[in-house]
């Protein structure tokens, strides 16, 4: 997916009277400049580098289309400055390559998709929500820890201390996901999006929603009345035990998903792309999960 960019030739405009800018290891608060594409990254980035980082995070409102995003001159001036820049990769935030070209920083950049190292479907993309995937931000954890080590060395048992913790809390979060297979596998579910599957895989859920409806959804197009058919019957003939549903990509057809749903006593279940307000990652992955669950058992 890509998103338009604003202000790149403003921002280079910037760039061109920056000479005297803080070094790009740390701000002038003396901390070290970390940018993430979105506040998913952002929160873990924090989390392993408390008190020795200032995070600044581009995609962070929870009430509107991360899709739509628009980086302006300001993103630039921040990856101008960061020593650590956090992408999530895979196509969804390629306004950070850009704007990296555009650049003069010698920023660490970690791209969680390639850190996952996860294949991508024969004939197919791979699912860029990678932070639904434990086991990749387990990964990203441990490149963050050695990122900042690089920037900081005299910190780095901080940052080691740091990521163990969060390490720990993302065991707890799989631990989670164990229980809930152990009891639901096999269960069919529905999506209109694929945000959360990497989740519901790990629960040995069944998605049947046809791939070529959350495709059209995810694409921002609408899916053909055949394939809407298909879909809206899932919940009909209640093949399908809840909705996963993003709420922060709506339309007519996720509008008359959702609706089909509660007419038929589907349960819902929320989901989003970037952190709700006044949560951290662990909070928010932990409540989705509790969520799946309560659903799953009624």
């Amino acid at each position: 997916m890509k998103r338009s960019l604003v202000g790149l030739i403003l921002a280079a405009l910037l760039l061109s009277g920056c000479a005297a800018e803080p070094s790009p290891t740390q701000s002038a608060a003396g901390k070290i400049d970390v940018v993430a594409s979105t506040n998913v990254w952002g929160s873990i980035a924090a989390s392993v580098g408390g008190a020795e980082v200032s995070v600044t995070s581009f995609i962070d409102d929870p009430s509107k289309d991360p899709h739509e995003y628009e980086a302006n001159a300001q993103n630039q001036l921040a990856i101008s400055r960061a020593a650590v820049v956090i992408e999530n990769g895979g196509g969804y935030d390629d306004f950070v390559d850009t704007m990296l070209k555009a650049s003069r920083s010698t920023s660490i950049v970690l791209n969680a998709v390639e850190i996952s190292g996860l294949p991508a479907p024969a004939g197919g993309d791979l699912n860029e929500h990678v932070w639904y995937d434990f086991p990749t931000v387990d990964k990203v954890i441990d490149k963050l820890e050695s990122a900042f080590a690089e920037a900081r060395p005299a910190e780095a048992s901080v940052f080691s201390a740091n990521a163990d913790t969060l390490k720990g809390q993302i065991a707890l979060l799989v631990g989670k996901e164990s229980i809930l297979k152990s009891r639901y596998a096999g269960v069919g579910v529905a999506i209109t999006e694929p945000v959360p599957v990497y989740m519901l895989n790990a629960i040995g859920l069944d998605n049947k929603t046809p791939g070529e409806f959350s495709k059209a959804i995810e694409d921002g197009t609408d899916a053909s009345p055949e394939v809407l058919r298909q879909t809206l019957d899932l919940y009909r003939s209640h093949v399908v035990k809840l909705l996963a549903y993003n709420e922060q990509t709506t339309g007519a057809q996720t509008d008359a998903v959702l609706s089909a749903a509660k007419k038929n006593g589907i349960a819902v279940v929320p989901v989003t792309e970037t952190l709700p307000t006044g949560k951290t990652y662990v909070a928010w992955m932990s409540e989705t999960l509790d969520a799946i669950g309560a659903a799953l058992a009624d």
